[in-house]
């Protein structure tokens, strides 16, 4: 679609926009529509609250002037369409109303009705919920079909993500007149039919929630966590230091909501130990403590880091190690010799005390003799760290081969536990697993998910760009392996992808199993 038809579609400039509500989502909501040229009116129910609002949103014009992002013409334009309303009668030339009060069914159902009579009948309705159901609060609405969800993300002026929320009594014609005035507000807007969490906070809860697991069993401390799937998975953040960020409170509350919206389906089960930390007011950076502290003078707790070990001089590579193939040339450039030989029943890595080295795959190294599992990687080029992990059964001399190994390719090698799936790997599958799910039940396409993970959360990459490069059965295979260790549901895959076959050339069932 041409730009010319798109902006036919949006709503005109010269149309006035309300947001009700003036907290900090609110006042970014009212700023982005200021920038994109509309008339603004801002209400809150609070005496004196919308005024306020008005002279902050100012003092943020003002400061954009003094950095040269915004001309002082424009800005005085701006302040000049910017306008609190004292009631709501005084919305009723508002050609869209965004809402963004507090989290709370009732109230929100409430404004909306005392809305419909305040606004004229072709006037856009939307809520800026991220956790209510978009179809519950227009149920009691006259005109329910012109309702739908504008999920802008925090700071509203600065994230581009804007999620547009077809409820089920959305007309096609509203989402997508919401769609395109996004597009013309400067954001990046991604379609998506209303459900729990919507796409980021529905598909990004394996990245806490695997996180919050592996710690629970053991296999690493938070500090470790985070830097294995910073500096090895790719992600911008770790999500123990993420939560701490977002607030423990906040982020535990999304995902309690998201899993009693699912009937308490396992994918989605919440943590303990996160609970704790709210329980006990270890809310994060807001409160000073979180999973880590924040009081001055304490320093954030140093990942698990393996002392230098010597690398084996040669290695036999048997298949080419799928997704993680580029250790081939990675070793070689590093001055290893390498053998490759052909192997119909697995790929893995033969170290010269005849131990193996393997990528993780759901399975764990007590139940074959002399494995060590390597993590997942975004990019094993890049990486400058990389997981293992071994068990009891694991030869030491094995061991610390493998982590030669990766200190010779100029990795750091943190040790963890002897978990199923490790850390990248299994949030990864699980990611993959809820977008396929999400995908295949009309929630969004695998474009607009792609786009949402990387724009809303700043994930690496999207995925379905993680499901191209590994593969179409990678993920399924390692939750089938994951499910058979844990068999709660929490892993079984949601559906088998049409190209799946019954065993991948990645696996390596060729392993020798424990004696005794």
């Amino acid at each position: 679609m041409d730009d010319a038809r798109a902006a036919g579609r949006a709503i005109g400039r010269d149309r006035t926009v309300a947001v009700v509500g003036t907290g900090t989502m609110g006042q970014g909501i009212a700023q982005v529509a200021l920038a994109a040229g509309h008339p603004v009116r801002l209400y809150d129910s609070a005496p004196g609250r919308a005024a306020e609002a008005v002279a902050a949103i100012g003092a943020r014009l003002d400061r954009l002037v003094e950095k040269g992002r915004m001309a002082a013409a424009d800005r005085e334009a701006a302040a000049g369409r910017l306008h609190a309303a004292a009631d709501l009668a005084e919305l009723a030339d508002a050609a869209l109303v965004v809402e963004a009060i507090v989290e709370d069914l009732a109230v929100k159902q409430r404004l909306f009705a005392d809305l419909e009579e305040a606004v004229g009948d072709d006037a856009l309705l939307a809520t800026n919920t991220s956790s209510l159901s978009v179809t519950a609060i227009a149920g009691g609405l006259r005109l329910p079909g012109r309702f739908v969800g504008l999920h802008f993300f925090n700071p509203a002026p600065l994230l581009p993500l804007v999620e547009v929320v077809r409820g089920f009594a959305t007309d096609e014609t509203a989402a997508t007149r919401a769609y395109e005035t996004m597009k013309t507000w400067g954001k990046t807007p991604v379609r998506c039919a209303d459900t729990p969490g919507f796409i980021v906070n529905r598909i990004a809860r394996p990245f806490y929630a695997e996180a919050f697991r592996v710690y629970e069993e053991g296999g690493a401390d938070p500090a470790t966590i985070d830097a294995v799937l910073r500096e090895c998975g790719g992600f911008r953040m770790g999500p123990f230091e993420l939560t701490d960020l977002i607030g423990q409170d906040v982020n535990e509350a999304v995902t309690r909501s998201v899993w009693d919206s699912f009937f308490q389906d396992p994918k989605f089960t919440p943590s303990l130990a996160q609970r704790r930390l709210v329980e006990s007011g270890r809310l994060g950076r807001k409160t000073g403590h979180g999973w880590f502290s924040y009081a001055e003078g304490v320093e954030r707790p140093a990942a698990h880091q393996a002392p230098p070990a010597q690398a084996p001089a040669e290695i036999t590579v048997e298949g080419d190690l799928g997704p993680a193939r580029e250790l081939i040339a990675l070793a070689r450039e590093a001055g290893i010799t390498v053998h490759e030989t052909a192997e119909d029943n697995g790929t893995r890595i033969l170290l010269p005390s005849g131990g193996q080295l393997v990528l993780a795959d759901g399975q764990t190294s007590v139940e074959f003799r002399d494995v060590v599992y390597f993590d997942l990687s975004l990019d094993y080029r890049a990486a400058t760290r990389v997981a293992l992990s071994a068990s009891e059964v694991t030869a030491w001399e094995t061991l610390r081969a493998a982590i030669g190994l990766f200190q010779a390719l100029g990795k750091r090698v943190s040790v963890i536990g002897d978990v199923p799936g490790m850390i990248v790997a299994r949030t990864v599958a699980m990611l993959i697993d809820l977008a396929a799910d999400a995908v295949a039940k009309g929630v969004a396409t695998a474009e607009d998910i792609d786009t949402a993970m990387r724009l809303g959360v700043n994930y690496p990459v999207g995925p379905f760009e993680w499901k191209r490069r590994l593969g179409a059965s990678w993920a399924h295979e390692v939750l089938d392996e994951l499910h058979a260790r844990v068999p709660t549901g929490r892993y079984a895959r949601t559906r088998r992808p049409a190209s799946a076959r019954a065993t991948s050339r990645w696996r390596t069932s060729s392993r020798s199993a424990p004696s005794g």
